[in-house]
């Protein structure tokens, strides 16, 4: 059975868990009670190496708003931060990538690939753009343009319909990173690696299949089983 370590907090990420659990794989996540690494700096270093040794791959999951220190800004509109989690997040991230394992992040998880690799955000889109991404008691539901040749592309075609759910976007695109997927307002919607297998989109696949399959986007059982096929 594929093993994945979801990087978020147990009780933020049962969505994602039910549905990776649908597709056959076997899953673990943060609990609040008992943190998954140490603050201890070399402490921190060995438990991540041996979670990259245990699990397959590792899901980066949205939540709240990196800390913009994390980038090199100032705080202007970043909100519900956790920089423990943040910093968590990075280490697993960059412990994933020198082992080799495919990394899939999704909303809050594309945004730290792209800083982990020298980006930048906007912490606050614009109030047209926000009309179409941001969370307003429900997913926004909005179509977007896929770069040929790219993995959405070739998983759901030219013109994908996602839903959106945030009100951060990338701003400077990280060192080695591609543009995969972007909104009509030009928001990144999807990136992935030079040459590592990370990727990442700002759409909510877990939220688009099985009991949450809708029938106005597409199928997000897609993705997730694409990056199942990494390993």
């Amino acid at each position: 059975m594929k093993k994945i370590l979801i990087a978020g907090y147990e009780s933020q990420t049962y969505n994602y868990r039910k549905a990776f659990s649908m597709l056959g794989a076997d899953t673990y996540s943060i609990r609040e009670e008992a943190p998954l690494l140490s603050s201890s700096v070399p402490e921190h270093s060995r438990n991540a190496a041996l979670f990259a040794h245990l699990y397959d791959g590792l899901v980066l999951p949205g939540g709240g708003d990196i800390a913009p220190g994390l980038f090199g800004q100032e705080n202007a509109g970043s909100r519900n931060i956790n920089e423990s989690l943040d910093r968590i997040q990075l280490t697993l991230l960059q412990t994933f990538l020198s082992a080799g394992k495919p990394v899939l992040g999704i909303c809050k998880g594309l945004q730290l690939i792209n800083i982990s690799f020298g980006g930048t955000l906007i912490q606050d889109l614009n109030p047209q753009s926000q009309s179409v991404h941001t969370w307003a008691d429900r997913d926004r539901i909005h179509i977007t343009k896929a770069a040929a040749g790219t993995f959405p592309f070739h998983l759901y075609g030219s013109r994908p319909i996602v839903n959106s759910a945030h009100h951060q976007a990338v701003e400077a695109v990280g060192s080695d990173l591609y543009v995969a997927q972007y909104a009509e307002d030009f928001v990144v919607e999807a990136l992935y690696h030079k040459h590592s297998p990370v990727f990442a989109v700002q759409w909510h696949p877990e939220r688009m299949c099985f009991s949450h399959a809708r029938r106005d986007t597409e199928d997000g059982t897609r993705l997730l089983q694409y990056f199942l096929s990494l390993f």
